[in-house]
């Protein structure tokens, strides 16, 4: 018979029955258990040990993973290039444009057989397919370089979600040691330990719990949390998370064998055919909309029938997002929930973004509709009308070039280069970022990070280094300021508070010696590390405890939670009867305590006097100090006679009636832990306070240790008017008399509130709710939260930007946030403010740059059009100039590094216009500069340089030096402007810093060298004739003369502007229909509000870049990282 590793090769249990078992809940699970012999005899049918876990030998590994499978699931393959190719040619106006260029190019080749063209004409248009194949190859160059950016983008992506998983560690024992390994590496037999705040990585079966309440919403849609025990359900499944408690189970089940993993592989199929239903639907809807019929109400369209295994065939989108969803732990995406607007409002930027483009788009439409219109009237009566002439074939041409020229104008409008700054910009940032120690999970959080106008934080780890250690006790009426040695206490008092911390402790808190003469390293919760320090500084080996007391003969625990603020471990005494460990905050443990050990170990009654004058000069000096204050209590149940603190007890007693368990308690101790503040906090908050944030703590410690530290970072200032309180009376003060949160009264607290002390979860999601929704200051508050805890996941939700802490946060936290603090440190989160408001300003830099050239490239089409019967700028020379300020400068513009000077301005907040009076009045100014010097050259240039004109020529004529000169002066001023647009604040010195940005020059650079190029060399392609150096002089003189009347616009004080020379003011909600537009939720939109085939058109075209990266991503996780709710909306949405 085979073997592995000196056992049988064969298991005692099959991978189907597994499955099988997994299946089963509640009752039913238990009796299935049973009917394999129990968890002990599934554990030796698997081959592990309940207490010593697995051998962790290789061959054993690799053995358990051919068998059972790894836990990892196969990532759908990322989109080929070529793909992404393809995609890029789907954009409407490139599609117009390539059909016009294959017309233009076919009617150059046709020649009428019946027509006498002079021999003149001939000559010349043997040159007519230039323009055509050039138009061609200028889109096919469009197309290449955002199929590149996409691809580009889409690795940093998958490198993104790599790093994401690769974070994500699980605590499993593997030769009787508990180590972290990497989720991907749990095989089934591991046995795990769970403990609160845990996001379940595979299928197990229960081996041990204590107090262990899952929430299972993820799979089953359930809110309520359900409890878990041996004898319950002892059935816990990948994706859910652990919300109370702790404890062992067995793996069973890991990857596509998972619960999860199943859901997984069944949305796999579901994705696919979703896809395609989608695309047949946007087909129907197209359709729809050109008979001008009822579409887009979503009426039939927006429901997509599903036929996975899982559901019946009549299943709508909607559903299927639900059912099929919650099993992949997505918070559904049904747009009615308050949570998935807050998402949709969250990014107010790409709000903005989405309503500017919408506008320009349509302004664009109806000048291109109108240069065409014009130049086709002009064309027929001049030939027709004025020269009488009839109807030729090769006309057909003209009418071409004509239609080719307004698309052009469309393209020259449409600033498609918006979505690819936005997403460059973040995406550059976002990778800059991870080195400062920001891990970015939601694109949008970086940039609302830079508009935040508050931030709520956290204490302890966030502010304080979490390094925790017992500086101060007091037992047996001594209050000691150092350390005491065992010998200071009596024995057994000593052997009580001792046995009491290692045993009421989590055992997966441990304290590591790596190497001799390195710090200790905490593992675990880090105030039951200061404890359990606390007991090796008494001389005492805690492990040596534990060994004697393992989990296993726990009778009952008591877990800590917000709500107890305390933890309780029950463990039956030798001679029968039990014994309850206590510890917690102080002033509650006190409150429950009757008894304390006085002078020399002797038990005394505890009463309110002695409890008083405990807290006072006891506790509150501890607590002022800084330090955070624990007691340790205990009690004894006993069958026979019972002592002056014990209880007499029959049979066992009711362990569910906790509160009369925890009454009568002996104190044993109260010891002050310490906490130092991270050295750089301070400066990190003096940062903020410059740069217009307010920083709030809020915490679950008392009033006086908060205080403590609150001054100590320099949140509390001595001169200013705050407000310190604790969750009751914060309580108090926002309730009615009915006891509803009434706005109007958090707006009376929350200004000066700078500590929230004695805090519950729901605290401080009440008071970021509040501050969010308050209209009091003008710009609207955006608020950033920090957090850790399960407890803080509501918060970190709610929150504009929410941070978790990514080594002491658990899975829960870090699930809810959208950027991850690799290094748990405050000043990180001033390097966020910093990067999100360089981002605002790169995207605000190319928005001043682009909409200049818009404007003036339209402006001049169209007038152009007008009054030449042709646009001065050709439409390769458009296209050219488009890829120049679209991709280049995007390019150049978003890679800008953030300098100090940024946190020296104050917070943009919500309502700020997009377009400041500044930026309007440089746009507005340097297109005035702009349009007098190309309308000067056009009208009068041809006599001022003594040069042919060329107005009036002939549609088929060659290019002329006068129109080249146009183009060529037109690009200059564009390229010098460039320089000018790297400041938006009216700084005079446009140069600051240009040596700093390698990007940004060497783009400059090549777009000028190209420039010389194509001028020189372009001829019939590009439409141009080379140049002399005299006129090329001319050309960079008036380039040049950009950087001046920079200076002079930069001299007009903007307050004198009108404000209505903003664009983009107002709150954010205005913009949010935008938004849900553009995640075409069809059966969201009402069908009197439905979006015109046009509008959607423009924001597919915004949101595309951001899509196709998301719906990759679908498929690619590890099972126990669940999707983020706006990376799922965007995969469903699109």
């Amino acid at each position: 018979m085979a073997t592995i590793d000196g056992r049988p090769a064969q298991y005692g249990i099959s991978l189907k029955q597994l499955r099988e078992l997994m299946e089963h809940r509640g009752r039913e699970g238990v009796a299935k258990i049973s009917e394999f012999g129990g968890i002990h005899e599934i554990c030796k049918k698997l081959y592990t040990s309940p207490n010593e876990g697995l051998s962790g030998s290789k061959a054993d590994e690799e053995h358990r993973r051919e068998t059972f499978g790894s836990n990892v699931i196969p990532p759908k393959p990322p989109k080929t290039f070529l793909t992404l190719v393809w995609e890029a040619l789907q954009d409407v106006t490139l599609i117009i444009l390539e059909v016009a260029a294959l017309v233009s190019l076919g009617l150059s080749f046709y020649k009428p057989a019946d027509e006498d063209a002079p021999l003149l004409q001939e000559e010349d248009e043997h040159h007519g397919w230039i323009e055509g194949l050039a138009i061609l190859i200028s889109v096919i160059v469009v197309v290449l370089v955002t199929a590149f950016n996409d691809y580009s983008k889409e690795r940093q992506f998958r490198g993104l979600q790599s790093r994401i998983e690769g974070e994500h560690k699980f605590s499993v024992i593997r030769g009787g040691e508990v180590c972290q390994i990497s989720v991907g590496d749990i095989l089934v037999g591991d046995i795990a330990q769970i403990k609160y705040g845990d996001l379940l990585p595979a299928d197990g079966c229960l081996i041990q719990s204590n107090d262990l309440k899952v929430d299972e919403s993820s799979l089953t849609g359930e809110s309520d949390h359900v409890k878990k025990g041996t004898d319950v359900d002892p059935m816990v499944l990948s994706g859910t998370h652990v919300m109370e408690g702790s404890g062992k189970m067995i793996v069973t089940a890991v990857g596509v064998n998972s619960q999860a993993g199943i859901i997984f592989t069944l949305l796999g199929a579901a994705v696919d055919e979703q896809e395609a239903e989608i695309k047949k639907m946007k087909k129907e809807a197209k359709k729809a909309s050109k008979q001008k019929s009822k579409s887009l109400t979503g009426e039939n369209d927006g429901r997509t029938p599903m036929k996975a295994a899982a559901h019946p065939p009549q299943t709508t989108q909607s559903e299927v997002i639900k059912s099929e969803s919650d099993g992949n732990h997505v918070q559904q995406p049904s747009t009615s929930t308050a949570e998935t607007g807050h998402k949709k409002e969250k990014s107010v930027l790409q709000a903005k973004l989405t309503k500017l483009a919408i506008q320009i788009g349509y302004a664009g439409s109806t000048i291109a509709v109108l240069t065409v219109i014009i130049l086709i009237i002009q064309f027929c009566i001049k030939t027709f009308v004025i020269d009488d002439r009839p109807w030729k074939n090769t006309y057909a041409n003209n009418l071409v070039k004509h239609l080719i020229i307004g698309v052009t104008v469309l393209v020259v409008a449409v600033p498609e280069g918006l979505p690819l700054a936005v997403t460059l910009s973040l995406a550059y940032s976002v990778k800059k970022m991870m080195k400062d120690n920001n891990l970015v999970r939601h694109l949008d959080a970086c940039e609302t990070m830079g508009n935040a106008t508050a931030i709520c934080s956290d204490k302890t780890g966030t502010l304080t280094t979490n390094r925790m250690t017992v500086v101060q006790s007091y037992i047996c009426e001594k209050l000691c300021k150092v350390l005491p040695t065992l010998t200071d206490i009596p024995q057994h008092v000593g052997n009580l508070i001792t046995m009491g911390i290692s045993v009421n402790s989590a055992y997966t808190s441990n304290i590591m010696c790596p190497n001799p003469g390195d710090l200790p390293v905490q593992v675990g919760n880090k105030t039951e590390c200061a404890l359990l320090g606390f007991v090796q500084a008494l001389g005492v080996k805690y492990q040596s405890i534990r060994d004697e007391i393992p989990e296993d003969k726990f009778t009952r625990v008591y877990t800590f939670n917000s709500v107890r603020k305390s933890m309780g471990t029950v463990i039956p005494r030798p001679n029968g009867g039990y014994r309850l460990y206590t510890k917690g905050a102080s002033e509650i443990i006190m409150k429950k305590c009757s008894f304390i050990y006085g002078h020399e170990g002797t038990l005394e009654k505890f009463t309110r006097d002695m409890q008083e004058r405990l807290i006072r000069e006891v506790i509150e000096p501890m607590a002022c100090d800084g330090l955070r204050t624990i007691s340790v209590a205990y009690r004894d149940f006993v069958p026979g006679k019972a002592a002056l603190n014990e209880v007499h007890i029959d049979g066992e007693p009711n362990w569910d009636d906790e509160e009369n368990i925890m009454t009568n308690l002996t104190c044993l101790c109260v010891v002050g832990i310490e906490d130092p503040v991270r050295p750089e906090v301070p400066d990190a908050i003096r940062k903020c306070q410059r740069a217009g944030i307010t920083v709030r703590m809020v915490t679950g410690d008392n009033i006086n240790t908060a205080r403590s530290i609150a001054s100590k970072c320099g949140i509390l200032r001595p001169n200013d008017d705050f407000l310190i309180l604790e969750g009751k009376e914060f309580n108090r003060r926002i309730r009615d008399s009915n006891g509803d949160i009434q706005q109007h009264l958090i707006d009376k607290v929350w200004p000066k509130l700078r500590v929230l002390a004695r805090s519950s979860p729901t605290d401080k999601y009440t008071l970021v709710k509040g501050i969010i929704d308050s209209m009091v200051s003008d710009n609207r508050e955006v608020v950033a939260v920090t957090g850790d805890g399960t407890n803080d996941g509501p918060a970190l939700k709610k929150a504009d930007v929410g941070f978790a802490m990514g080594i002491a946060g658990t899975d829960v936290a870090k699930e809810a946030s959208d950027i991850i603090l690799t290094d748990d440190n405050f000043s990180s989160i001033v390097k966020a403010v910093m990067w999100g408001r360089n981002v605002y300003d790169s995207i605000a830099k190319f928005l001043q740059f682009q909409l200049t050239v818009n404007v003036v490239a339209v402006i001049v089409a169209f007038i152009g059009a007008c009054a030449v019967q042709d646009s001065p700028l050709k439409a390769v020379q458009m296209l050219w100039v488009n890829l120049i300020m679209d991709t280049l400068a995007s390019l150049a513009l978003a890679t800008e590094l953030p300098t100090p000077d940024l946190l020296l301005r104050k917070p943009y907040g919500r309502t700020k216009p997009l377009i400041s009076r500044t930026m309007m009045k440089n746009i507005l100014g340097q297109a005035l500069y702009q349009l007098v010097i190309i309308f000067g050259l056009l009208f009068v240039g041809d006599m001022i340089l003594d040069i042919e004109s060329g107005r009036g020529q002939e549609l088929n004529a060659g290019p002329t030096q006068h129109f080249t000169i146009i183009f060529n002066t037109f690009v200059m001023m564009t390229l010098f402007n460039e320089i000018n647009a790297r400041k938006i604040h009216g700084q005079r010195n446009v140069i600051e810093g240009l040596f700093t940005n390698p990007i940004f020059y060497t783009i400059w650079i090549f777009t000028m060298i190209s420039q010389v190029l194509i001028i020189q060399y372009g001829k019939m392609a590009f439409s141009t004739r080379a140049l002399s150096l005299d006129q090329w002089l001319w050309c960079v003189f008036f380039g040049i003369g950009t950087l001046v009347w920079g200076q002079l616009i930069t001299s007009v004080p903007t307050r004198k502007l009108p404000k209505i020379l903003s664009w983009g003011r107002g709150h954010p909600e205005e913009y949010t229909d935008a938004m849900n537009l553009g995640e075409e939720r069809f059966d969201s939109i009402d069908s009197d509000k439905k979006p015109r085939a046009g509008q959607i058109l423009w924001i597919r075209g915004l949101t595309r870049l951001q899509t196709q990266v998301i719906g990759g991503e679908l498929q690619e996780r590890l099972i126990p990282v669940p999707y983020s709710k706006s990376n799922t909306d965007q995969a469903f949405g699109n």
